[in-house]
């Protein structure tokens, strides 16, 4: 029995960037779920619990953006696992909440599947 991966969100605004990190995740194994903006990412995690990782661009539209995102993600659900990216900005590991990682746009296929497989690895079972 091969074992389950956590769900990971993907809160990217532009359909096609999300649609392919989603399929990119999604044939590693990963259960995925995705969201257009901050809002609805933070309704879905209200809703879905058990989500370990969230992966979100910085630039979106609405009143957050993804460092907004990062930011509550990490007070009010400190156990899940957070990486920015952004092709707009370049920051460190250390701008970013909870210990959280950046991940510069454009990405490979092979360094988002290698990111985020690292920091589930880190993870309480």
């Amino acid at each position: 029995m091969t074992e389950r991966k956590p769900p990971v969100l993907v809160v990217e605004d532009e359909i096609y960037i999300r649609m392919v990190a989603v399929d990119t995740l999604e044939e590693r194994g990963y259960t995925m779920l995705e969201a257009g903006g901050a809002a609805e990412a933070v309704a879905l995690i209200e809703r879905a619990p058990g989500i370990a990782l969230i992966f979100t661009d910085i630039n979106m539209p609405g009143d957050k953006d993804g460092l907004d995102l990062a930011a509550e993600v990490a007070r009010r659900w400190p156990e899940i696992e957070i990486i920015v990216t952004s092709g707009a900005r370049r920051l460190s590991d250390d701008q970013i909440p909870d210990h959280g990682h950046f991940l510069s746009k454009p990405y490979s296929a092979a360094a988002l599947t290698e990111l985020v497989g690292e920091k589930l690895a880190k993870r309480p079972k």
